[in-house]
């Protein structure tokens, strides 16, 4: 069974994810896999924030927590990224200075 250290850096969550992939029989599923999986948890997350502030909602749905798919689309946005092989951290970093010097105005 996979572990992650204390205080993990991204790459850690990065390494733990192909780890737990490995062990769970996930590895072979390829990045459109992980994609069209991706877009369901985002819908998941939708569904749980909907609940969680209170708006309508279909009585027969089953809901989780936000947390709960929050850590579904990071763990799947691990994924895609180690498929790509993209260092989240390092593309992370490298947007946001691009990001710097854009011009945020409102319309």
């Amino acid at each position: 069974m996979p572990s992650l250290k204390d205080n993990p850096r991204l790459a850690d969550f990065q390494k733990y994810v192909t780890e737990l992939e490995q062990e769970r029989g996930f590895a072979s599923q390829t990045t459109i896999d992980k994609c069209l999986l991706l877009g369901e948890e985002v819908g998941e997350l939708f569904k749980a924030v909907r609940k969680s502030e209170g708006l309508l909602v279909d009585s027969n749905s089953d809901f989780t927590e936000v947390s709960d798919e929050l850590a579904d689309i990071f763990i799947y946005l691990c994924a895609i990224a180690n498929r790509k092989g993209i260092d989240l951290e390092e593309a992370f970093r490298s947007k946001e200075e691009k990001n710097k010097k854009r011009k945020w105005v409102r319309v």
